[in-house]
Formats: C-alpha cells, sequence, structure tokens
C-alpha cells in the first residue's frame, strides 16, 4: 500500500504528525543543550558530557519494554510526553556555570524519557495500522528523522544562538505537548494488557513467592528469547549486530576522510549533509523495495550499499567520497526500516515492546563500542585500512542476511496475533474504515 493509503487513514495521520513534531523538539533541544553547556563552562568535555547523560538510559531498554509490554501504549505514550514537557521545565531555571549539574539532570531523565517513548511508539504502531501499511509509516518517519538530521543542527545552534537556551526549552515543550495531543485523539481503543508472566515456552509461570524472581527475569528476557529462538530470526540480528560492530568505524574515520580530501574540516558538514540526501532517498524508496523484495533481502542490500561507501572513500577522491556518503545515507535507512518493519511483523502483541528493546540493546552497544574502537584504530593505522576492514566486515554481514533471505522464506505473523486487517471501506465510502485492534495474549 502507498504513501496515498498511509496518509487516508486518519490515526496515522495523527501518529505521523505528533512524532515528526516530537523529533523535531528532541533533535533541537539535545543539540541546544551541548552548545549551552560549552557556553556557561567553555568546557568541550563537559558539553561532551550532555551526551552521556543522554545515553545512560540505555542500559534501562528492557525494563521499559517489559513495561511497554505490561500497560496500553496510548495511555502510556499520553503520559510519556506530559512529562517531557515537566522535565525540561527546570531548564527555564538555568543562568550561569552553577546550573550546569541541572542540565545533566534533565539530560539523563530525558534520555529515559527517550528509552520508554521509542519501544512504546513502536508497538503502538503494530497495533494501530495494518501490516500493509506498516512499512510506509516506519519509512515515513526514518525520511523525517534523516531530514531532521540536516535542518536540527542549524535549527537547534540557530535558535539558541538568536532567542537563547530558554526558549529552546518552551518549543521542546510545545513539541511534547502537541505530540500527547495528536496521540490522544487517536482513535484507536486498546484492551487491557493480560498481566500474565510468560516461560520461555510461552506457558503461563504459577505466581509463588519462591518463582516471582525467575518469572520476572524471564518475562524481562522475553524479548532476546524471542530473536535468538527463531534460526531466521537469530541470523537477522547476529547479522545486524556484527554490522553495528563496525558502522562506527565510519563515524570515527570522518575528519581523516577531510584530511585525506585535503578539505579544511569544516567540510565535514558538506560529507554529513550529503549522506543526509541519501538517507531521505532512501526512507522515500524503503517501502517500494520490501513490497518488491521483501525485509530481509532489503535489509541485506542496505548493509551493501553501506558498506560500499567506507571503500568509496579510501579513495582520496572528491567525487568518490561524496558518492561513498550517499551510499552510507541509502544503505542505513533501508537497513534499519527493513528490520523494525520484519520485527513489527512477526511479534505477537505482548512482546512488541521487549522485541524492540532487545533489539535496540543488540545493535546500539555494539555501535556504541565500534566508535571507540574505531577512534583506537584510526590513531594507529591508516584511516584507509579501518575503512578498508569496515566494507569487508560489511560486505560478509549484507552476504549472510542475503543467504538468510534465501533459504529461511517468508516470516508469518504469529498466528494467534495475525495484527489488525488492513481497512476496507464500503462500496460507497471515500476514506478508511477503523482499524480492528486485535487482542494482547
Amino acid at each position: 500500500m502507498t504513501a496515498r493509503g498511509l496518509l487516508a487513514n486518519r490515526d496515522a495521520r495523527l501518529y505521523l504528525i505528533g512524532q515528526t513534531l516530537s523529533l523535531l523538539g528532541d533533535s533541537a533541544m539535545w543539540l541546544a543543550c551541548g552548545i549551552w553547556v560549552k557556553t556557561l563552562t567553555g568546557s568541550s568535555a563537559a558539553a561532551g558530557l550532555t551526551f552521556l547523560f543522554f545515553s545512560l538510559p540505555t542500559l534501562l531498554a528492557p525494563l521499559s519494554g517489559l513495561l511497554v509490554d505490561r500497560v496500553r501504549r496510548r495511555p502510556l505514550l499520553v503520559a510519556a510526553n506530559l512529562a517531557g514537557a515537566l522535565v525540561v521545565a527546570p531548564l527555564l531555571l538555568v543562568s550561569d556555570s552553577g546550573d550546569v549539574w541541572l542540565i545533566y539532570t534533565v539530560m539523563l531523565l530525558y534520555g529515559w524519557l527517550n528509552v520508554l517513548v521509542a519501544p512504546a511508539q513502536s508497538a503502538l504502531l503494530s497495533t494501530l495500522l495494518p501490516t500493509e501499511l506498516r512499512p510506509s509509516a516506519n519509512a515515513a518517519l526514518r525520511t523525517a528523522q534523516e531530514g531532521l538530521r540536516i535542518v536540527a543542527p542549524l535549527a537547534g545552534a540557530g535558535l539558541f544562538t538568536l532567542v537563547g537556551g530558554q526558549l529552546v526549552v518552551l518549543l521542546d515543550m510545545v513539541t511534547f505537548l502537541a505530540a500527547a495531543a495528536c496521540t490522544a485523539a487517536l482513535s484507536l481503543r486498546e484492551p487491557k494488557p493480560t498481566r500474565t508472566a510468560h516461560d520461555l515456552t510461552g506457558g503461563a509461570v504459577r505466581p509463588t513467592k519462591a518463582g516471582r524472581l525467575t518469572a520476572f527475569g524471564r518475562d524481562l528476557g522475553a524479548g532476546f528469547h524471542f530473536l535468538l529462538a527463531n534460526k531466521t530470526l537469530r541470523g537477522v540480528t547476529i547479522g545486524t549486530a556484527v554490522a553495528t560492530l563496525v558502522i562506527g568505524f565510519s563515524d570515527s574515520a570522518n575528519y581523516a576522510v577531510v584530511d585525506g580530501l585535503r578539505q579544511v574540516p569544516e567540510f565535514l558538514g558538506v560529507l554529513q549533509m550529503v549522506q543526509g540526501v541519501g538517507a531521505i532517498v532512501g526512507g522515500l524508496t524503503a517501502t517500494w523495495v520490501m513490497r518488491r523484495f521483501g525485509e530481509i533481502k532489503v535489509a541485506a542490500a542496505g548493509v551493501a550499499f553501506f558498506a560500499l561507501g567506507p571503500l568509496f572513500m579510501t579513495i582520496a577522491f572528491l567525487p568518490a567520497a561524496l558518492a561513498g556518503k550517499v551510499l552510507c545515507g541509502i544503505g542505513l535507512p533501508w537497513m534499519a526500516i527493513a528490520i523494525l518493519t520484519l520485527f513489527q511483523r512477526v511479534s505477537p502483541n505482548h512482546l512488541q515492546g521487549r522485541v524492540f528493546s532487545a533489539l535496540e540493546v543488540l545493535t546500539s552497544a555494539p555501535h556504541i563500542m565500534s566508535i571507540g574502537v574505531g577512534a583506537a584504530l584510526i590513531a594507529s593505522f591508516d584511516y584507509r585500512l579501518v575503512l578498508g576492514a569496515e566494507g569487508l566486515v560489511l560486505l560478509l554481514s549484507g552476504w549472510v542476511l542475503f543467504g538468510l533471505a534465501r533459504a529461511g522464506g517468508a516470516l508469518a505473523p504469529p498466528p494467534d496475533e495475525p495484527g489488525p486487517a488492513a481497512p476496507q471501506p464500503p462500496p460507497q465510502a471515500t476514506t478508511a474504515t477503523v482499524v480492528a485492534v486485535k487482542d494482547p495474549a
């Protein structure tokens, strides 16, 4: 189903508007906080700590996923967005370097909200929209995210310079409130989730005192078990984790690439913008290629496209570097959108939050590690050797994913939770009808 069908669905429109506004506020706020700390303290290290505090709550992702699966997702997202508006409000009190601790505290809470909101959004989408619309919705959100990566640095830095940090905070509060209003306006009515603990085979665990801790551990790890129990999903997860284990090398090598091109450091902004344009192209085309080839093949192609990027950048030639950035830009959204759509489609409703969080942990941790490892390698070896090794590992990962696509075939939705059916209007109707909602197991 095309983007036209997506936009014809009222709930889809509200969801996309709300989440796009939230992304805009988050992007501007995150960058503005770093600049704010740098302005108050004059320390680049202190400014860099804003990213650390924002990232620390990633460790709580499994708990967030469990919470998402234990409550209704729409009220949770409304509450989280309203809480976001309250969380950033203390930043209105920041006036000098003695208030930097307040920025760090807000960024820590902001990061936790991000870890909670992301799986809730994905889980809500799987219930809100039929299978046919989810690829378009995921692609639309990814395209908006990549577009904001081009605009947000200018918007965040520009707004901070022109109007100051407090007005950026007010803007972020408004986007939180708008996202909450859009989510609250959805016509979806979710049933109360079943509060039963599931063992590793899906059966109920008797809630005795002796077994509560074991049952909680099983519940907490249910998303990881789901990803690793099925041969095809296990292969996709491992292949993706291996890819993210080296993708950060490109981030670490960026300035070395600029030096190799004999450009000033500021030229990195041009390369990043070119990659952003490629990412928008990738987001806009992802739905079409998934419809033709399936999610796993598109994920494999995305990894392969990204692999060509660092290989092209080993050539100290500007057109090759620009082409490499475009390929990286196209490949990353293809991989991310395809894998997210696949796991939304095959995961049971009562595991959606935990599966998303498990995937986030298994891919984000290797990516963060790869940035540090890449920096160490760049300090010891020629950057072209590091980028060449990255490209080869990514090609191997793409080849493994493509082999899984050929051998494993299509993965069906869980038989007890096939997902909402596509809206079927009556003969005289001109707009989409109400989406059916399945009762979670």
